[in-house]
């Protein structure tokens, strides 16, 4: 369940991935530190910033933004200056990128990790066009069928 982040949270992952995160996405983040993604072609979930201000959110941000690039960072073909900053649940990750100066543009790419693609899906995360329906409309097929 995503809810807001102090944003010296954001900052400490800035630090420890030398990044500067778009300022679209930190004020999207600050508001609701993870979530869902839906859109007719993709279903994301965005992994958190890492809150450390108590246990219970510590529990809930484990798989934070930080961690999941490091990890994702050790996979074949994932793109030097990616973030992942999301996952689709088959092994592909929502990436910002970075021209070598570690300011993350505000375009948000679909790393494909059986081939090493990387495509631009949105001009940013408020450009999304997110699909509120789909899951809704996914769980009423199943009945109707």
């Amino acid at each position: 369940m995503p809810f807001p982040i102090d944003e010296k949270y954001i900052k400490e992952t800035e630090s420890e991935l030398n990044v500067k995160f778009p300022n679209e996405f930190k004020t999207r983040m600050i508001k609701i530190n993870g979530g869902e993604l839906i859109t007719d072609e993709f279903e994301f979930e965005l992994y958190p910033f890492f809150d450390k201000s108590d246990k219970k959110r510590i529990s809930r941000t484990c798989n934070h933004i930080g961690l999941e690039t490091k990890n994702a960072r050790k996979w074949n073909g994932f793109p030097k200056s990616g973030i992942a900053i999301g996952a689709d649940g088959f092994g592909n990750q929502l990436i910002l990128t970075h021209n070598g100066n570690g300011n993350l543009s505000d375009e948000l790419y679909f790393w494909n990790h059986e081939t090493g693609q990387v495509e631009i899906i949105a001009e940013s995360i408020n450009k999304l066009h997110i699909d509120k329906s789909s899951l809704w409309d996914k769980i009423k097929s199943k009945f109707n069928s």
